[in-house]
């Protein structure tokens, strides 16, 4: 059944995978990364911009610089990575379930990551999140089977893949998840002899995965342990980090409601399944400890991410592999009347919640829905700028079909209770009665992420410098790199950066080797009469220290961004 589950998927993720720009801010900068790393061939020493960037560990980078080695430079190409990691992830829930379930609880548990909306626009985007997923489930899956069939091999390979899951994105995916395993089978009673579940060649796997790097990185770049382990996790959660980027936090409630709502509506049998291991106690008892410690996982990690003072949107997507499961685990055992009612009554809610922002002018959706899911949004509205977004008309189409497709749910749903003496008896048709239309609104949320893409992407501009631009120009970036991120890749010019520190480069920024990258405004006008300059600009004309310069000429605008130059007419 994971074979089917990745079948299935395939063709929903890869279609029309590069039919977008790169999306900036946002994968632009991961792709440019990945492209400085392709000519370097250096994974401990990564660059954007030619500045060390140290804020994510070299898989997700070292993977697409292979895939754009092997077969070019393109959108599809680079996108393919994340792509065939959100593959093994569903891969993994599947089989996982399988282990557990069966192979139609395997089934319904790997479609269910799938069509958790937050995970399948993830597997369409350059960034890390599908890839950590993938290794947290898989690490997750060797481990509890290794450990219920007294494989130690199987559990050495687990761990050593949670090692992977900490060079993908971050060390915590090392080290939290056997903390999280530790804790369900000493609940159990079970946590000893420690050698059962901690194989000392998986924990030296895990270790030297997750961490052997920092050594060659620290060498080469000195304080990058500092950075990562004080600045980026310890000074982050407390609010006063000395090297801060624009990012722009989530409120508790605002996080909650995104993290839930991209599991939706699997959260619900998710939900009926913790209740019921929570009733039955489930963690003094050995057999449920696979269960019990994918609980913890899913609600210690929504919980801990809700809890701390900065919270994005995508912090919750750790947890969905276990939400699937747990979700499958749902339809198994506890998918009667009140189950099928509650999907049907979600999908009702959401057909009109769809509906009404279809028949509004768009102000509260812009405004409400899209704020609080991208992050790009949330920085340009503390910037006190217009986020670089499609019009209101242009997203309706998709609102009205959304509002459909969740109608359609909502009656399906309802006919499984009322049809044929009631479905709810067998739950397992219900499930596949939810799955349905959660397929069917992927392809519209593939259509919503390249129309958000090709709105704010730096292609544009950079095919514009193309146009313009000659071999001697000075090309300057105003504002941080990162939110014009794939402005090199399209435009084959490497910017100067004017007052930019704060961002992802504001470590690298510090290191003598980028004092010529970045500039302030004094250095700009100096060279503003020596040399034909072109800035490229994230702010508005009225906010631009480009205006003020003497004979600044704005040429074109595209994206969210403006074009300045100070050659006459």
């Amino acid at each position: 059944m994971a074979a089917l589950a990745v079948a299935t998927a395939a063709p929903l993720v890869f279609e029309g995978l590069g039919l977008a720009p790169f999306d900036d801010p946002g994968e632009g900068m991961h792709v440019e990364i990945a492209r400085e790393l392709l000519r370097s061939r250096d994974p401990v020493t990564l660059t954007l911009g030619g500045v060390r960037y140290v804020d994510k560990p070299p898989l997700l980078y070292a993977l697409v610089a292979s895939a754009l080695a092997l077969a070019g430079p393109s959108e599809t190409v680079a996108r393919a990575v994340p792509a065939l990691s959100a593959l093994a992830g569903v891969a993994a829930t599947a089989w996982f379930g399988g282990r557990l379930l069966g192979a139609l609880g395997g089934f319904v548990a790997g479609m269910a990551l799938l069509t958790s909306v937050g995970f399948f626009a993830f597997a369409r985007y350059v960034r890390p999140e599908t890839l950590f997923v993938a290794a947290l489930a898989w690490g997750f899956a060797l481990v509890l089977t290794g450990v219920a069939e007294g494989r130690r091999g199987r559990v050495a390979a687990g761990l050593a893949v949670f090692g992977v899951a900490g060079l993908a994105k971050d060390p915590i995916g090392a080290l939290a998840p056997p903390l999280i395993i530790g804790t369900a089978l000493a609940l159990a009673r079970r946590a000893r002899p420690f050698g059962r579940w901690l194989p000392l060649p998986g924990v030296f796997a895990c270790l030297v995965l997750g961490f052997g790097w920092w050594p060659a990185v620290e060498r080469r770049t000195p304080g990058f342990v500092w950075y990562t382990v004080i600045d980026n996790h310890v000074l982050n959660v407390a609010r006063a980090r000395q090297f801060p980027d624009e990012d722009v936090p989530l409120s508790v409630a605002q996080f909650l409601a995104v993290a839930l709502l991209g599991a939706a509506p699997w959260i619900l049998s998710a939900g009926a399944a913790l209740g019921a291991l929570v009733r039955q106690r489930a963690w003094r008892d050995p057999r449920e400890t696979a269960w019990v410690a994918l609980a913890l996982w899913a609600v210690g990690g929504i919980a801990l991410a809700a809890l701390s003072p900065f919270r994005l949107p995508h912090y919750g997507l750790p947890a969905y592999f276990a939400v699937a499961l747990l979700a499958a685990r749902g339809w198994e055992f506890h998918g009667g009347r009140r189950l099928v009612v509650a999907h049907a009554l979600v999908f009702a809610a959401l057909a009109l919640v769809c509906g009404l922002f279809w028949v509004s002018d768009g102000s509260h959706f812009l405004e409400s829905v899209l704020r609080a899911t991208d992050v790009a949004t949330r920085k340009s509205a503390a910037a006190g700028q217009g986020a670089p977004l499609p019009s209101f008309a242009e997203f309706q189409p998709l609102l009205g079909d959304a509002a459909l497709v969740f109608a359609a749910g909502a009656v399906t749903s309802i006919a499984c209770v009322l049809v044929g003496g009631g479905a709810w008896a067998r739950p397992r048709v219900a499930a596949f009665a939810v799955l349905a239309p959660m397929l069917a609104l992927l392809p519209l949320v593939a259509a919503a992420l390249s129309l958000v893409s090709a709105h704010r992407a730096a292609q544009g501009m950079g095919l514009e410098l193309v146009r313009r631009a000659r071999p001697g120009d000075l090309i300057v970036h105003e504002g941080p790199l990162e939110n014009s991120g794939a402005l090199e890749w399209y435009s084959g010019r490497r910017p100067v950066i004017l007052e930019g520190q704060k961002s992802v480069l504001a470590f690298g920024a510090r290191r003598r080797d980028a004092r010529d990258a970045f500039w302030d405004a004094a250095r700009l006008a100096t060279a503003w009469g020596t040399a034909r300059v072109w800035v490229v600009s994230v702010r508005p004309p009225e906010a631009s220290v480009v205006a003020a310069l003497p004979g600044a000429r704005l040429v074109f605008a595209d994206g969210g961004r403006w074009l300045w130059v100070n050659e006459p007419p």
